[in-house]
């Protein structure tokens, strides 16, 4: 089951990944992020220009009056200076004609001349003061003209240079509307072109930088998609400091790291296979020795009534086990069936079981209080110390035979602080190697010797978890290895201590 699990686990995870295939590949010419980005520098660079041109047009319609009022002005002192003569009404035309206007009046010492004058409207729309004038008020102006001007008499004036003269001129704002579409045409289309040709720039660059990284990457999840176990399909990152490559890097890491987790989901798929086989046949080997040694009670022989309950407890284990070996990292764990259990009668069990040869030299010191009690399942609790006193045993036999004359010591102490019991397996072997105390607890690659699966470290974490405890390799400056296992006990709910209470009472 376990194993069918694990290949459906592998192959759920190529089956994603081709599926995400069909959302890289955009189409048109605004769906990728280059011409998404082509329109939305066009837009944004019109939407500046648009604030430019708004008091630029105020100010092109200003210097537009100024220039006819600095025109009409000097018309204006040429005709003062022939007093008294009056102009001719062909010459008044004229100079009408010339400076644009339909009435020229000087202002000077306190009165108003007219000085020129043909077809005086009997009213004027809009008067303006160009000696006064706010920008937002210049700004209105321009729209307005632009927006509803072109056959509108308008009366304009201001002083002359620095002095007290002052020049009023009527005239029609047709040709003054012309002028500004006329430039807010130009305006428009330099802006067009300016926006086209930033944009272009902008394109070119950020597709360089930008896109064709990005688009790497893409094509690379894609290729690899199609076959994640082939290591050619891996991204070849670039050596860049900027963000697209460090994002390249962690791509390349990431899909190494899948390879491998692909690789060992095949592995456990095998394994659980394996596995499955050998417990089926295991498991009736051990039914009938089960049958068998329940006739050893009947044995009478000291030595056989002293080992017999062992023997029978360890069988029975064992048939516990081969039901449970596949539950490994799935919810099917048991909870803990916790109890107040002696722990120096599960570390004596642990040492009967280990039965290590006086002639090897590895002594067993049990530094634990026989009162000493804690609150666990005694089953899992003593898998736990099994597995680390089996793995320190392991090490100094294998460190024996390198050095000999070494002390081999497996220490299991043990001690209570408030509501929690403290548990250190502490060995005098050659220590832990860096690699096993990278992969720490990690079933497969957490193994300290050649051959090993890691997984007694990893099912002892596991187990310890379950009870709330923690589990943690203990840094020591000795040689050797130590870890220390932490069991709270479970809190005392109300209910409970008030029937505990009354009991008492």
């Amino acid at each position: 089951m376990e194993n069918r699990q694990d290949v459906s686990a592998a192959e759920g995870i190529k089956a994603s990944s081709r599926l995400g295939t069909k959302f890289f590949r955009p189409t048109g010419i605004f769906s990728g992020l280059s011409g998404k980005l082509l329109l939305l520098t066009v837009v944004f660079v019109m939407f500046a220009e648009v604030l430019i041109f708004v008091p630029s047009v105020a100010n092109m319609r200003l210097r537009w009056l100024q220039n006819r009022l600095s025109t009409a002005a000097a018309a204006a002192i040429v005709i003062d200076g022939l007093q008294p003569v009056e102009l001719p009404r062909s010459l008044q035309r004229e100079t009408l004609m010339a400076t644009g206007t339909r009435a020229i009046i000087l202002r000077k010492d306190g009165t108003s001349r007219l000085l020129a004058a043909a077809e005086m409207p009997s009213s004027v729309d809009d008067q303006y003061d160009l000696a006064d004038v706010s920008m937002l008020a210049s700004i209105r102006d321009a729209l307005d003209t632009i927006l509803f001007g072109g056959d509108r008499i308008i009366r304009v004036f201001g002083p002359v240079g620095d002095g007290t003269t002052g020049v009023e001129v009527v005239l029609k704002d047709t040709n003054l509307r012309d002028a500004l579409l006329l430039y807010s045409r130009n305006v428009f289309l330099m802006s067009l072109l300016l926006s086209f040709v930033t944009a272009t720039l902008i394109f070119f660059a950020i597709n360089r930088i930008m896109i064709r990284p990005i688009r790497r990457l893409t094509d690379s999840m894609q290729a690899y998609s199609d076959d994640p176990e082939d290591p050619s399909r891996v991204l070849v990152p670039d050596r860049g400091r900027d963000e697209l490559s460090v994002a390249g890097r962690h791509l390349a890491s990431m899909q190494v790291q899948l390879q491998k987790t692909l690789k060992q989901q095949k592995n456990l798929a095998a394994l659980g296979l394996a596995v499955s086989k050998i417990n089926h046949d295991m498991r009736n080997i051990l039914a009938s020795a089960q049958l068998m040694s329940d006739r050893l009670v009947d044995v009478d022989d000291p030595m056989v009534k002293r080992f017999a309950p062992k023997l029978l407890r360890t069988i029975d284990r064992a048939v516990g086990y081969t039901t449970e070996v596949l539950s490994y990292g799935q919810a099917s764990e048991s909870a803990p069936r916790r109890r107040r259990v002696h722990l120096r009668d599960l570390t004596e069990e642990v040492r009967d079981i280990l039965a290590i040869d006086p002639d090897t030299g590895i002594e067993f010191i049990e530094q634990v209080s026989p009162d000493l009690e804690v609150d666990a399942d005694s089953e899992q609790l003593f898998r736990v110390i099994h597995n680390l006193c089996r793995n320190a045993l392991q090490a100094l036999m294998t460190y024996r035979e390198t050095e000999p004359d070494s002390t081999l010591r497996i220490t299991v102490s043990a001690r209570r602080i408030g509501s929690v019991v403290s548990i250190t397996v502490d060995d005098t072997g050659p220590g832990m190697p860096q690699k096993a105390r990278e992969n720490l607890f990690t079933a497969f690659r957490g193994s300290a010797r050649s051959g090993g699966t890691g997984l007694g470290l990893a099912i002892a974490r596991e187990l310890v978890l379950a009870h709330g405890g923690t589990i943690a390799l203990v840094e020591k400056p000795a040689a050797g290895t130590q870890f220390r296992i932490e069991i709270p006990d479970r809190p005392v709910s109300l209910d409970d201590y008030r029937s505990r209470t009354i009991l008492e009472r």
